[in-house]
C-alpha cells in the first residue's frame, strides 16, 4: 500500500499508533490489525475499514445536457434495503431528493443548477445508514437566456 499509507511518527511517543490511508481506495476495505508492544506487553487493535464509493458515468466533468448517472455502492455486508441521493442537502421544496432500492440515479439532462454536492445515503437491512457527500461539476452555459448581448463601443466585452 505504500506510499499511500503513513504512520504518525511525532504521535507515537504520546501513545497514538492511528494509521494513515491517503488516498483510500475499495480495495482497502477489510480488518486491519494494529500490535504495539510496550516493554513485555502485547496490545493488540482491530479495525474494520468500510468503503463506500460514488461513481459518475461519464466520468467527470459532465456536460450539460448529457445523460449522467451518478452510482453508489459500499463494502458493508448487510442487505441494501434503499439508497436515497440528497443535492446540496437543502430541506425546502426546492430541495432534489431521489430514493429508489438501487444504488443509482440517472439524470436525462443535466443542468448548471445540477452542479454542487450530492450526498448518498445507503441504508441497510442491519439498520446501518451509511453516507457519501461528493461535488459534480457540470459544464455548460451559464449565462442570459438571450444569446444577443449589446456592448457600448470602446468597453469590454
Amino acid at each position: 500500500m505504500k506510499p499511500r499509507v503513513s504512520l504518525q511518527d511525532s504521535a507515537l511517543h504520546s501513545g497514538n499508533f492511528s494509521l494513515r490511508i491517503d488516498p483510500v481506495r475499495s480495495e482497502d476495505a477489510g480488518l486491519y490489525e494494529a500490535q504495539v508492544k510496550y516493554n513485555m506487553e502485547v496490545h493488540i487493535c482491530h479495525v474494520e475499514l468500510g468503503v463506500i464509493t460514488v461513481t459518475l458515468s461519464p466520468p467527470r466533468p459532465v456536460v450539460e445536457d448529457e445523460l449522467l448517472l451518478m452510482s453508489c455502492n459500499s463494502s458493508h455486508r448487510a442487505s441494501l434495503v434503499e439508497t436515497c441521493w440528497f443535492h446540496n442537502r437543502h430541506l425546502d421544496r426546492t430541495s432534489r431528493t431521489f430514493c429508489s432500492s438501487s444504488g443509482a440515479v440517472s439524470i436525462l439532462r443535466p443542468a448548471m443548477s445540477d452542479a454542487g454536492s450530492w450526498c448518498c445515503q445507503l441504508r441497510y437491512s442491519d439498520s446501518e445508514i451509511i453516507s457519501a457527500t461528493y461535488y459534480v461539476q457540470i459544464l455548460g452555459f451559464d449565462g442570459p437566456s438571450n444569446p444577443v448581448v449589446y456592448a457600448g463601443a470602446g468597453s469590454a466585452a
